[in-house]
């Protein structure tokens, strides 16, 4: 039995040994192809998944905690326990929770909440509470095993979330959050949303008299796609000084002062290959998920869009960059769900 283990796990070692070397030897053409390919499977499986519904589920006519101006600063033993949804009879004076929406049921060092998922991907249902909703079966749960929510009037805030989701049971995604701001200008923030498949979508960014912008879809340890922006100014006039798209394994720049985009394979400068940003129109945060293209020109005269390479994945990648960026059913259903909590509690 050992020796079939040791012989498997040759095997194994030989074949991803192969897949590099194979993926090292492909032309230009051949690895922004490939890599392509990667991103549309990935977009595929993940637009018909579970978890993309909740990341990308909005209600804008919900209630925001914005539209109140919480200050408050609650920490995840302040709201600990495991919660089923059971709207109360009785009113309280808190015109933002005027019902107790959950029912403590439970001990548990995490927030863990049970609740219909008809309030999970229709936050309107959630926020304006009809208590006909309680005969609806609990069958979604968050498990949140950090949490920390903190904002001051001075619009100084540090925020802090750690949760996964499961619809009958069944995991549909997890959600990490972190964010500090002060004074709600200067700041840093990292989001991320990993789907069970195996693939997770990430946003990160810096702001200041430098601001730094990220945005990656990857497969395990795999970047399949990754976008970064530098901007350089102050007193919030920034200009762009430095695009990077990398599609698997090939790298394009843009430098500010060099006219032509720099073209990589495997870190490798591509002399003979050229690209050009060909964007639709002018956009302050220019992305290859919104209106920015590039149009590549291969060793042997061929040219080739990316939006035309990534046409099948082009609407998922678009909802995937805005929807991790706003982070709507953390903001929408996490916190008002924390903030029912405490508050309810805290009378």
């Amino acid at each position: 039995m050992k020796r079939l283990t040791v012989i498997l796990l040759c095997i194994m070692a030989v074949t991803a040994w192969q897949c590099t070397k194979d993926e090292r030897n492909l032309s230009l053409k051949e690895s922004i192809e490939r890599s392509a390919a990667r991103i549309n499977t990935a977009a595929d499986a993940i637009s018909v998944s579970k978890g993309f519904s909740i990341l990308t589920v909005t209600d804008y006519g919900a209630k925001s905690d914005d539209n109140y101006g919480f200050r408050d600063s609650i920490d995840l033993e302040m709201i600990a326990g495991i919660y089923d949804f059971k709207p109360g009879e009785a009113k309280h004076h808190h015109h933002f929770f005027p019902l107790r929406l959950f029912e403590k049921t439970g001990e548990s060092d995490k927030m863990i909440i049970n609740m219909p998922e008809k309030l999970a991907f229709h936050p309107m249902h959630l926020h304006f509470c009809d208590r006909a909703d309680s005969v609806l079966k609990n069958n979604f749960t968050i498990r949140a095993a950090g949490y920390h929510y903190y904002f001051t009037g001075l619009n100084n805030s540090d925020y802090r979330l750690e949760a996964d989701f499961s619809l009958n049971s069944e995991d549909i995604g997890k959600m990490s959050m972190y964010s500090a701001w002060k004074q709600g200008f200067t700041g840093e923030y990292s989001k991320k949303f990993t789907f069970p498949e195996g693939y997770s979508v990430i946003s990160s960014g810096s702001t200041g008299d430098t601001v730094k912008l990220i945005f990656a879809l990857a497969e395990g340890g795999d970047i399949l796609l990754k976008e970064a922006l530098i901007l350089t100014g102050k007193d919030f006039r920034h200009h762009e000084r430095q695009y990077i798209l990398s599609v698997g394994n090939v790298d394009m720049k843009k430098t500010s002062g060099i006219d032509s985009i720099q073209v990589f394979l495997n870190g490798v400068l591509q002399k003979k290959a050229a690209a050009k940003i060909t964007d639709a129109e002018a956009d302050d945060n220019p992305s290859i998920c919104r209106r920015r293209d590039i149009l590549l020109t291969f060793d042997d005269g061929t040219t080739a869009k990316l939006s035309d390479l990534l046409s099948p994945a082009r609407k998922t990648l678009k909802l995937l960059h805005r929807s991790i960026g706003e982070m709507y059913f953390s903001k929408y259903i996490v916190d008002y769900i924390a903030l029912s909590i405490y508050y309810n509690n805290h009378q």
